[in-house]
Parts: C-alpha cells; sequence; structure tokens
C-alpha cells in the first residue's frame, strides 16, 4: 500500500454558484446576522449558473495538499449518479489518490445550490445519508477530517478509536455544520484525539457557548479540550494558534483585487496549515502559509481554482509586506 503524506475524509459535493443580484442584505439586530433578502412569490433574475463538481471541505483540502507537493488521498462517499462519477474523475485529475473512495449503488451524490451576492455566498446544503464504513489507508502522516452527514456518529468514534490506535498518525479536524452544533461532549473522544483543530470566531462561539471571550481566548478555550493546537480565524481580521506555551497573531494576506468570491477560504487556510505542518514547519511558519492560500482562492470562483502550488506560494511569501508576520501575543 502506498505511504501517503495526507488522508482527507468528509463528504463530496457538486456545487452550482448561482449569481445574483436583484437582492438585499440586512443585519438582523435580533439575530445579530446579516441576511440576504428576495422577494417572497416573485421571479429573481439570475446572472449566471456556474458548476463547480468535487468539492466539499475534505475534498478541497486534499487538492490543496496535492497541490502543495504532498502524496493526497481522499476518503468520501458517492451515489452513482452521473454527479459521482464526475467527481471521482475531478478529484483523479487533480492528483488526488482515488482509492478510498466509496460508491454506493442507488445512492445521489451530494449536490449544493450556492446563492452568491456580491462577494459572499449562502449555501443551501444537504448532505445525502450514507453508509459510512472507515476503510484502510494504512498509517499516513496526517489525517484530514471535516464535514460529513447527521448519521455518522459510529463514525466520528471510529476515526478517533482509529487515531487512537495509530498515535503516530495525527489528525487536523475542521468540523462541518452538523459537527459543530453536536458541541464538545459528544465528540469528546474525537477531540481528544486530535493535533490540530480549526474553526472561526462565530463557530468557536456555538462549540464554547461563549459569547464574550476574545478570539485569543478562544483559541486557547479551545485547545482545553484536547487538541495540541488550535486555530481560530477571524475572517479579513486575521487568524489566532494557541499551542502550548504560545499564542499567535497572523494578519490577513494583503488582496491584489477586492475578493470575487469567498468559498473556500476557511478550507484553504485550514488545509495549508496542516501541510505546512506535514512538511516539518512549526506552527508560526504554518500560520503565515495559510493566509497566502485564502488570498489566492477568494480570486476565483470556487474552492479549489485558486489554490497555489508550494513553488507560488513560497514566492507570495518572498515577496510578503514587512508587517506580515507571525506575532506571538501570549
Amino acid at each position: 500500500m502506498e505511504q501517503f503524506d495526507f488522508v482527507a475524509i468528509g463528504d463530496t459535493v457538486t456545487d452550482v454558484f448561482i449569481r445574483i443580484n436583484h437582492a438585499s442584505v440586512y443585519y438582523d439586530e435580533d439575530d445579530k446576522e446579516e441576511k440576504i433578502c428576495l422577494t417572497n412569490g416573485s421571479k429573481i433574475p439570475y446572472e449566471s449558473a456556474t458548476v463547480v463538481p468535487a468539492v466539499g471541505n475534505s475534498a478541497n483540502a486534499a487538492v490543496s495538499a496535492a497541490r502543495l507537493g504532498l502524496r493526497s488521498a481522499l476518503v468520501t462517499d458517492l451515489g452513482d449518479d452521473m454527479y459521482g462519477k464526475e467527481d471521482e474523475e475531478t478529484i483523479r485529475g487533480n492528483g488526488v489518490a482515488t482509492d478510498f473512495i466509496t460508491v454506493h449503488p442507488g445512492k445521489v451524490s451530494n449536490y449544493h445550490y450556492v446563492l452568491w451576492h456580491k462577494a459572499e455566498r449562502t449555501i443551501l446544503i444537504k448532505h445525502e445519508e450514507y453508509e459510512y464504513t472507515l476503510p484502510d489507508f494504512g498509517e499516513p502522516k496526517w489525517l484530514y477530517f471535516s464535514s460529513v452527514g447527521e448519521n455518522s456518529m459510529d463514525y466520528h468514534h471510529a476515526i478517533a478509536t482509529y487515531c487512537k490506535e495509530h498515535p503516530s498518525v495525527k489528525m487536523a479536524f475542521q468540523p462541518g455544520t452538523f459537527q459543530i452544533k453536536l458541541g464538545h461532549e459528544k465528540l469528546k473522544d474525537l477531540y481528544a484525539q486530535t493535533e490540530v483543530f480549526f474553526c472561526n470566531v462565530e463557530e468557536a462561539r456555538l462549540i464554547l457557548s461563549d459569547e464574550k471571550s476574545k478570539p485569543e481566548e478562544l483559541a486557547q478555550n479551545m485547545r482545553a479540550l484536547g487538541p495540541n493546537i488550535a486555530v481560530i480565524t477571524d475572517g479579513p481580521r486575521g487568524a489566532y494558534a494557541a499551542e502550548e506555551g504560545a499564542v499567535w497573531f497572523m494578519p490577513p494576506y494583503p488582496d491584489p483585487a477586492p475578493p470575487y468570491e469567498r468559498t473556500g477560504a476557511g478550507d484553504s487556510f485550514s488545509s495549508t496549515f496542516t501541510s505546512a505542518l506535514a512538511l516539518g514547519k512549526t506552527v508560526d511558519e504554518a500560520l503565515a502559509w495559510g493566509p497566502i492560500n485564502s488570498m489566492s482562492v477568494v480570486q476565483s470562483i470556487g474552492a479549489q481554482e485558486g489554490l497555489l502550488s508550494r513553488e507560488k506560494l513560497e514566492e507570495y511569501l518572498a515577496n510578503r509586506p514587512a508587517d506580515y508576520e507571525p506575532k506571538k501575543i501570549v
């Protein structure tokens, strides 16, 4: 069996980006959130529809790792429809091993609709129910686990057990929507086996039931749940990483142009950070890699088109602004 550097685990999806201009955004004071508004009961013109196959947190991470030079594979579940076939071909075409893809007869593949308004997107999601089974992928250097369907509790525990029985394998955990809603307690065995954890500020507040702490405090509190390293992203305001004995802050890499479309910014950051660790980088060095790929991804449509090669990423790093440096704040 080939020895992989990076094995990503999670659902794969086809995204169709529906670009709309006839919408408005308002801030809901009660929910403390921005909301997109369309006229109910009317016909809404759209500008374009772009279909992007073989995406999703884990698929994006697998492609990111492959672009950065790691031997990458994807563990995922697909239906036996035309979308599943296109997903598998696309994954293989991106240099990611497809040995551990399970195709389920009679099932359909995940298909999401992305309402794309200006640079932001609102995604209509539906995870198909698959019978998840962990395949034998040997002992890679890193696992990267992310979004799966709601019928997957046993799958989470199987991954936690695998990591406990294979201590040489390090795991990155980037929870998806369902995993965030579960909170920590139901997944405490998984958190305990996590080497590096990723989420954004809003997600950390949900997991921790914490509306008051600063981002750097959220990173420390998340690390207290089990992960050796906890990384909290805060959009255009930067990112924070807590490790034993230190908390780091990293500003964003300057955008060469206003963001075109933000899908995949978080995935590219998290997967690039993990890939940097897999390549022997320290936490502060990895923190400097992540925002560069995020900057590149938001300049294109979809989560994978803008993913960089290691050579190109290091070129951006060499030409970084003087203030683009990780800062130890604790």
